[in-house]
């Protein structure tokens, strides 16, 4: 059996209607899945007066009217929470698997890149040329096999609106790591697939960026219309534990995924699922490769 030691949180105060808490110094799936675990029970409970819960990489955040609940009282329930889930090891996360079809090398980011060649350490190399070198591969194809074969989870939500941040969930010695730029862009085509550090993600809208850009997704993540069938119940697509499956696709799949857009018929794949971590622990690609033949069911 896979044991982890939890440590204490640390717990602060944010003006009048916060509280903010860190449960590791440093990202770590076990630390994440901790703050998945508190705030799931946390929100379970929903106790009168707490307004929102806001689950991050290694900490939460929670917003509350101190008029109805009074803040020491907050504060007891969570640390209360936290010793009633411990390390997580035994919790089960009611989730989703979601695929993310992905065109990897994609015209528009490699436009927008060799625009900002002198922000970048790399100047001669593309995006996923410079991370495929750092990461000891022979070329991009090598890299993009090992971006898509092994499933992501969601840790948090959010910098813009609807944005996934993303942790790779193999062991730690596999993990994909690039730096970011070493100055940040002023354009990131909407959709664009990024790395920085550890961490993927999805720009959920043009603008600003320093992560590398490996291609683009086809798949709205955020609809602030809420126009498309993915969106009835949110604007956001994504959600804090969310297990993305990154797809590799041609320019043929993307046009048509792309017009079925444009009808508003396009559906994410996705199907639920309830994540343990210590069988995780216990064997990574194992667990991985049952978990997503739970995608594949029709």
């Amino acid at each position: 059996m896979t044991t982890a030691e939890s440590t204490t949180a640390r717990y602060s105060w944010g003006g009048d209607e916060h509280i903010f808490v860190e449960l590791a110094e440093s990202m770590s799936l076990r630390a994440n899945f901790r703050a998945m675990a508190i705030t799931t029970s946390l929100r379970e409970q929903r106790p009168e007066g707490v307004l929102e819960i806001c689950p991050a990489n290694a900490s939460y955040q929670v917003r509350y009217n101190p008029d109805v609940i009074e803040p020491h009282t907050l504060l007891e329930l969570l640390r209360d929470i936290e010793k009633q889930v411990g390390d997580a090891i035994d919790f089960s996360l009611a989730t989703r698997i979601v695929e993310i079809p992905v065109l990897y090398e994609d015209p528009w980011t490699t436009e927008t890149l060799q625009r900002f060649r002198d922000h970048h350490q790399d100047p001669d190399a593309t995006d996923i040329e410079y991370a495929a070198r750092i990461n000891g591969m022979s070329d991009t194809r090598e890299f993009i096999a090992a971006h898509s074969q092994s499933p992501w989870i969601t840790s948090m939500v959010g910098f813009v609106a609807g944005l996934p941040f993303m942790f790779q969930m193999v062991p730690q010695d596999r993990q994909l790591i690039v730096p970011k730029y070493l100055r940040p862009r002023t354009d990131t085509p909407k959709q664009t697939v990024g790395h920085g550090g550890c961490f993927g993600c999805i720009y959920s809208v043009r603008g600003a960026g320093g992560y590398q850009m490996f291609g683009v997704t086809p798949a709205p993540i955020y609809d602030p219309g809420q126009e498309l069938p993915d969106f009835e119940d949110s604007l956001v697509f994504f959600r804090p534990g969310d297990i993305v499956k990154f797809t590799p696709i041609d320019r043929d799949q993307y046009d048509e995924h792309v017009k079925q857009v444009e009808a508003g018929t396009y559906r994410i794949r996705s199907r639920p699922f309830d994540f343990r971590l210590e069988p995780f622990l216990d064997d990574p690609d194992g667990f991985n490769s049952r978990m997503l033949e739970v995608l594949r069911a029709d």
